[in-house]
């Protein structure tokens, strides 16, 4: 039987850090999923030193390389945003100083970027990966990954485009669903109108909608009018982690 490949990811978020061992040949998790409370602040220092227990407690005897999704755009290791996390963060190169911290080679990615691509690789839906593939986390904000012939496309940010004078993300997120006390179907047109326009600028061939608000996708379902194919993400809470596993295993193989 073929030895699997367990790679520990780490989904670290504004509010919660998971991790977990991955197998990523198959992208099953080997390990239960862990979470840790964000600390606040999230200073470099304090992540740091949560994901420092969180291995001590769960992987002492781990020794391998690491993939990490953070919630900033990631250019060559370095955050060039910090929207959700202490403004420290800003213009830090992640991967060096994980690298000093734990021994070992870190892989750092946007984490709506990673969570698509355990998403369009291991999901249970069936997309075509030669075409072109918007992934979107849709909760507090809207995150995006995007991935043409099952290649990714970092840091899209497409809950940043420009509407109404603010940004998408402030006017389709579940949180301004919540805010404007609509319900799914009044939602669900605001959102078709979103889809839309990224129809207008990318002409994708799938939408996958992961996120909190992917678990209510019958809920607006019927509101979705454009003519390409829009279905939930399959792998919920997990894409995250997986998807720091994986994409750490793909770029290692390239070194």
């Amino acid at each position: 039987m073929k030895k699997s490949k367990g790679i520990l990811g780490i989904d670290i978020g504004g509010t919660g850090i998971k991790l977990g061992i991955t197998d990523v040949t198959t992208g099953k998790l080997l390990t239960k999923r862990y979470k840790y409370l964000t600390p606040k602040p999230s200073t470099p220092e304090a992540v740091a030193q949560v994901i420092h227990t969180a291995m001590e407690e769960q992987f002492s005897d781990y020794k391998g390389i690491i993939g990490v999704g953070f919630p900033a755009i990631i250019k060559k290791g370095k955050a060039w945003s910090a929207t959700n996390v202490d403004k420290s963060w800003y213009k830090k190169n992640i991967a060096k100083y994980f690298k000093k911290e734990f021994n070992t080679d870190i892989y750092v990615a946007n984490d709506a970027d990673v969570a698509g691509f355990a998403e369009i690789n291991f999901g249970k839906s069936k997309v075509d990966k030669d075409g072109l593939i918007i992934f979107l986390t849709v909760g507090t904000g809207i995150g995006s990954a995007i991935f043409y012939e099952g290649q990714m496309i970092p840091n899209t940010e497409l809950g940043h485009m420009l509407y109404k004078g603010d940004i998408y993300e402030r006017y389709v997120s579940n949180v301004a669903r919540k805010k404007a006390d609509l319900s799914w179907s009044e939602w669900g047109e605001r959102f078709n109108g979103y889809l839309e326009h990224l129809d207008r600028l990318f002409s994708p061939d799938t939408v996958i909608i992961g996120g909190g608000i992917s678990k209510k996708f019958s809920k607006y379902e019927d509101e979705i009018k454009v003519d390409y194919q829009v279905i939930p993400a399959t792998l919920k809470n997990e894409a995250g982690v997986v998807g720091a596993s994986v994409y750490a295993y793909s770029r290692s193989k390239k070194k």
